[in-house]
This record gives C-alpha cells, sequence and structure tokens, in this order.
C-alpha cells in the first residue's frame, strides 16, 4: 500500500479556528474513553478493539505530529499532525486556515485505514470540521448556510 492522507480543514464555520497537537491528542484520549464505557454497559472488551493503539510521540515531531502504534496483527500505524495552509479568496485576500492530516504509511494495513476513516469522522464531526477523506472525497461536518 502507497502513503495516503486524509485532512480535516478547520473552515471558517467549525468549532475552532485552530488545534494544537494536544488536543488532537485529548480527543483521541476522550475517543477511547467513551468507547471503553460502551465496552463496559454492552460488557464487552470494546476498547481495545474499537481503540487498538497506543498514541506515541518523537522528539521531532514535538507539538507537530504522533503516531499511533499498534501490537495487534492486523493494524501497524497512523501517523497525525497538524499544519496550516494558506487560501486566497476570490479578492486575492489571503487568510491562514488550520488541518489535521492523517497518514497511513506504506507499511499501514486495511485494517490501519477502516480505523483512520473512522477516527477523521469523529474528529471532523467534533470539531465541525471539513474532511477530505482517502479516496479524495469530501464530507461536510460544520453547519452551511
Amino acid at each position: 500500500m502507497m502513503a495516503e492522507n486524509a485532512y480535516i480543514k478547520l473552515v471558517p464555520s467549525s468549532a475552532k479556528q485552530s488545534v494544537t497537537i494536544e488536543d488532537v491528542k485529548e480527543l483521541f484520549r476522550y475517543y477511547k474513553n467513551i468507547t471503553t464505557k460502551t465496552g463496559e454497559q454492552l460488557d464487552w472488551q470494546y476498547g481495545s478493539t474499537a481503540f487498538p493503539y497506543e498514541i506515541k510521540e518523537t522528539t521531532e515531531g514535538k507539538n507537530t505530529w504522533f503516531y499511533l502504534h499498534s501490537d495487534h496483527e492486523r493494524y501497524k500505524t497512523i501517523l497525525i499532525g497538524i499544519d496550516q495552509e494558506t487560501l486566497r479568496n476570490e479578492t486575492g485576500e489571503e487568510k491562514e486556515q488550520a488541518y489535521i492530516q492523517i497518514t497511513l504509511p506504506e507499511q499501514s494495513t486495511y485494517g490501519d485505514k477502516g480505523k483512520a476513516n473512522e477516527f477523521c469522522r469523529f474528529l471532523a464531526k467534533k470539531l465541525q470540521g471539513e474532511l477530505h477523506l482517502f479516496n479524495e472525497r469530501i464530507m461536510y461536518f460544520y453547519p452551511r448556510k
């Protein structure tokens, strides 16, 4: 599998206009927490199945990216980073737009891709962003006028 990317863009009508790497990690902790609680209610180990990863960070990635690592045989790695892009509107004005990038490196499995799609939708919904999926389709989770 070749490396693939998905993006969650924080558009003007999103819940937030900027996001930190710590915000994203916190959303993953929240995701793990709610799926674990669901599992407890169902009397099933759903938490480890829904989120079979550990959040890992390197020194060079500090404050810009981290990765999810799994020892499970169906999952390997998902990279998550934040950045900003400069957009130009019709009148030529430039504006910064924050985004979260989810990358599946070459060693990622189809299981990782399924989980990455799930996480993308979760993050986009929470942040009310514009989700550009791996297959280049776009999903809108922000209030539209």
